[in-house]
């Protein structure tokens, strides 16, 4: 089988359809070169060819990574396992990744290159989204590699080094390598030193070197600053990549096009019209066999540092002036550093731990019994705090963010809760039934958008009741949705950084979520709550002293 009938439909048929070193190309499926265009050029001189197939105003074709490789740090993990090599697959199987793309894994294991091929093999084949295709994985595993180490093994590492140089003339990855850090924070300054050290961090003159880095960044904003400048040591802010899947997700990237690409929402975004904002993200799992990981870090910094603060960004955030990494950084800095704590965090802040109870038609262990947890231990598995924006359009709307494992449902939303209308022609008993008007943004698992307003029941009497408007991913689109991690590979491989928080965002976040932590840390235990509940009675409080309640999803 040669390499080019081992492609795709959609993919480039040749390495040379893609100039080395590009990033972001649109290609013509089947070709080769690109015709001449009009004018007196010389069709023999490449520099001279015009091909309008690869105009940037062209959006009929996909993005498609130039020549490049990805290597990834802690292949043996869950997250690989689970979630990376399948993205990859899934990519090639989309035609979005060169032909001579090169996967290298790098783990303690004593494998050979066809053991890793046959570990991502086993992967793709039980996680993939897209259709399994033989010619699709052959074509895949000619380029992978595996080098087998630990992170101070030199000798691991001039291997790798030694592989990059081979895939390089082998494959045709031009020297552009991504570094994915899939492993446990405390391992981060040691593989960038590594990388550092054996000169992989460093690109041949015309190619690049990126860094792709795993949450949690940091444990504080001390821990978070330290963490920022042993990295940027090696590589230049721009060059490193920290994931956030959740902007991967597509409902996350429709917040700015719900926002800014209709008329009708934008106009009522505000403080006149917006009662409150409820960001929840909900799970129905435990922590499984993640003690280790988990107890000592808890759902505020696992979740709200990040996801739900970006989140919240995003939702509050002023139009930017362009859709580009800048522009983004600037609107959504301004909205991190206009957050106000409340005065008292005892009465607007809620920290709890799932106790044993029935769930989905089990006993479930709750959280203190859990295998490795110390039962002295005060980690949150539930946060609940609210945030207030001090800024013209926010000041005075409540931002209230909630997470929790062990709680009724999976569940991601963003819910956008407005004022009641200021005068009603109607009775009390017309309207005992009628909530308040919504816009809740469903982030996961049943991705899209529902509106909830007031309409008449059918009928002789004046009756009015909620109804709902409802807008679905997969019932209005014939094209199924990437999972997020298709989408930030491809992006980081594009040098895209548009989805990506940049260090400034991230020490931001650490400097609102502190003072919360460093409240809990001298202030009583966490609250308990059943498996499978909502959360503990005193996050309800906690809204009803506003004169509020969640939602229910």
């Amino acid at each position: 089988m040669t390499r080019n009938e081992a492609l795709p439909d959609g993919a480039p048929q040749d390495a040379s359809a893609t100039p080395e070193g590009s990033g972001d190309q649109a290609v013509e499926p089947g070709a080769v070169k690109a015709a001449p265009g009009p004018g007196p050029a010389d069709p023999a001189d490449p520099d001279d060819w015009d091909n309008p197939l690869r105009d940037p105003r062209d959006r009929r074709l996909p993005r498609i990574a130039g020549p490049s490789g990805l290597v990834i740090f802690g292949v043996t993990g869950d997250l690989s396992r689970k979630k990376l090599m399948p993205a990859v697959y899934d990519l090639a199987n989309r035609g979005l990744l060169p032909p001579g793309f090169s996967l290298l894994g790098f783990a303690r294991r004593e494998w050979e290159d066809q053991d890793f091929a046959q570990v991502v093999h086993d992967s793709v084949r039980e996680h993939a989204r897209t259709e399994f295709r033989e010619e699709v994985w052959q074509q895949l595993a000619e380029g992978m590699r595996f080098i087998p180490g630990d992170f101070d093994d030199d000798t691991a590492f001039k291997q790798l080094r030694e592989a990059v140089q081979e895939l390089d003339a082998s494959r045709g990855t031009s020297g552009n390598y991504a570094f994915y850090l899939s492993v446990p924070p405390k391992f981060f300054p040691k593989v960038v030193q590594q990388l550092k050290k054996h000169g992989l961090a460093d690109a041949p003159e015309g190619s690049w070197r990126r860094a792709i880095i795993e949450k949690p960044f940091g444990h504080d904003l001390a821990s978070a600053r330290e963490l920022n400048a042993i990295v940027h040591e090696v590589f230049d802010p721009e060059q490193v990549f920290r994931i956030d899947h959740y902007l991967g997700k597509e409902t996350v990237q429709n917040i700015l096009a719900l926002r800014f690409a209709n008329q009708m929402y934008e106009p009522i975004w505000n403080r006149s019209y917006v009662d409150h904002v409820q960001i929840t993200m909900a799970e129905d799992i435990g922590i499984g066999g993640r003690a280790g990981y988990y107890d000592g870090i808890g759902s505020a910094r696992d979740v709200i540092q990040n996801h739900l603060l970006q989140l919240m960004a995003l939702t509050a955030m002023e139009e930017p002036i362009a859709f580009d990494v800048e522009s983004l950084l600037t609107e959504k800095l301004k909205v991190l550093k206009s957050v106000r704590l409340p005065e008292n965090l005892g009465e607007h802040t809620v920290r709890g731990q799932y106790a044993a109870a029935w769930q989905g038609g089990e006993r479930v262990r709750g959280y203190l019994q859990e295998d490795g947890i110390d039962p002295a231990s005060k980690t949150d598995t539930y946060a609940a705090v609210k945030v207030e924006i001090d800024n013209r359009r926010w000041a005075g709307v409540p931002f209230y963010l909630r997470t929790g494992k062990r709680l009724g449902r999976r569940v991601t939303e963003i819910a956008v809760v407005f004022q009641r209308a200021p005068h009603s022609p109607f009775d009390s008993t017309a309207t005992e039934e009628l909530g308040q008007n919504a816009i809740v943004i469903r982030v996961q698992p049943d991705e899209g958008m529902t509106v909830r307003f007031g309409s008449k029941v059918p009928g002789t009497s004046m009756e009015i009741r909620d109804v709902s408007m409802d807008f679905a991913y997969g019932e209005s689109f014939t094209e199924s949705s990437p999972e997020a991690y298709e989408r930030l590979i491809l992006d980081v491989l594009l040098g895209d950084a548009n989805l990506f928080p940049r260090h400034q965002e991230v020490e931001e976040s650490w400097k609102i979520l502190d003072p919360i932590e460093e409240h809990w840390e001298t202030h009583g235990k966490p609250a308990q709550y059943p498996s499978g509940s909502w959360g503990p009675k005193e996050a309800d409080e906690m809204l009803a002293r506003d004169g509020r309640s969640w939602r229910r999803p």
